[in-house]
């Protein structure tokens, strides 16, 4: 009997001391434990990433259908909801499968309310969007198929009473990424084509329209919205920066929007490559100088005491030289601590361009992802209207 039973004690001993089975065992215990904490790592991830996309969609959403029930652009309840809806799938689209784009669109729910006075009408504007993201297949192992993502927006809209002044400088990406194609054909003659690049890729039909001349229509009409709450240019001035490598075209502030249009927007051009930083440090310069002839002493002698000052800074790319996201993102930071409000729109730009107009601009509701034409009308259009002190401002 004790013969049998050193035997187990033995043997028992043995096996735990011998390091070739219990590694083979051991990891066998193992290997569901890491495959699971893999996928949690990884999914975690990808849920942060895409819930600050569909927040910053949904904030843009309602800032939308906000400033456009503001501007007479669209009239109902109704109108706003679509607006809003097709904005957050058009912002998300990029990042989603069709599949679940649409679904998207079905499951986020709009609330608008209108609220009329014998002076005014203000609007309320509520975006809540929602839908399953698909999970890794490690998840999967776990019976865990989706996650749901969220995001809840709000915006108020009215009339202010005090007329506010503004000066604003808009800051332009015309590097040769500018000279590809839009989604938008033009016509259908043969025409030059051109890669993200700015390179030519050959002359054919039909003609798209170019980034570039997207953009042009788009500050165009921002600058028609400010022209619409000041037809007599007393309240609003305006520069404009076309930078590439470069600052290649600039101007001084002007009463109005006129002269901007003529000798920046107008003479827009594709060409060159991407630096940020420098176009930003002369747009917080133009805003921040001091003196007889800085912008608040000439709004100051206007007689306009209530200024609020903006950049709007676009861009197609990211920066060749990743020292120019330091510089540009201290100057964003200076603006912002200066009381200048930043705009910033990504027009069919890459990830690392994305993040860092993000960054950039104010908050949440003051960046502006645009994927098309259509977008980058509708975004420098809101950017318009807030801007010409119709005061619609996110609220949470």
């Amino acid at each position: 009997m004790m013969s049998t039973w050193h035997f187990l004690v033995n043997s028992i001993s043995r096996l735990t001391t011998d390091r070739g089975g219990n590694f083979a065992m051991v990891t066998a215990l193992l290997i569901p434990v890491l495959v699971g904490s893999a996928g949690v790592a990884l999914d975690f991830s990808n849920m942060v990433s895409q819930q600050r996309q569909l927040q910053d969609a949904s904030d843009a959403a309602a800032l939308a259908a906000a400033t456009a029930l503001m501007d007479g652009s669209i009239t109902t309840s109704a109108q706003a909801e679509t607006l809003a809806k097709e904005f957050v799938a058009g912002q998300m689209a990029n990042s989603m499968s069709a599949a679940d784009t649409a679904a998207l669109k079905n499951s986020t729910t709009v609330a608008v309310t209108i609220t009329t006075t014998s002076t005014s009408k203000s609007f309320k504007v509520k975006v809540n969007a929602t839908y399953n993201m698909s999970l890794t297949p490690f998840m999967r192992m776990l019976g865990r198929n989706t996650a749901a993502i969220a995001s809840n927006s709000q915006t108020t809209s009215g009339t202010s009473e005090v007329k506010s002044s503004l000066s604003m400088t808009l800051a332009l990406d015309q590097s040769g990424s500018m000279l590809a194609d839009t989604a938008n054909i033009l016509n259908y003659n043969s025409c030059t084509h051109y890669n993200t690049s700015g390179r030519s890729i050959g002359s054919y039909s039909p003609c798209y329209v170019k980034k570039i001349d997207a953009l042009k229509s788009a500050a165009n009409l921002l600058f028609t919205q400010l022209d619409t709450a000041d037809p007599q240019a007393q309240y609003v001035r305006t520069n404009a920066i076309g930078w590439s490598s470069e600052v290649n075209l600039s101007s001084s502030f002007v009463w109005g929007t006129t002269s901007t249009r003529t000798n920046v927007i107008n003479k827009l051009s594709g060409g060159g490559g991407t630096e940020s930083a420098a176009p930003m440090k002369k747009a917080y310069e133009g805003l921040t100088s001091t003196g007889s002839q800085s912008e608040t002493q000439i709004q100051q002698n206007a007689g306009n005491t209530k200024l609020t000052k903006y950049i709007v800074l676009m861009t197609d790319g990211e920066n060749n030289d990743s020292s120019s996201n330091t510089a540009t993102l201290t100057t964003c930071t200076n603006a912002k601590n200066a009381g200048i409000k930043i705009y910033s729109v990504a027009f069919m730009a890459p990830t690392v361009g994305q993040n860092l107009l993000r960054s950039c601009a104010t908050g949440n509701g003051y960046y502006f992802q645009a994927e098309s034409m259509s977008d980058l009308l509708a975004a420098f259009k809101a950017i318009g209207s807030e801007a010409a002190s119709e005061k619609t401002l996110l609220t949470n």
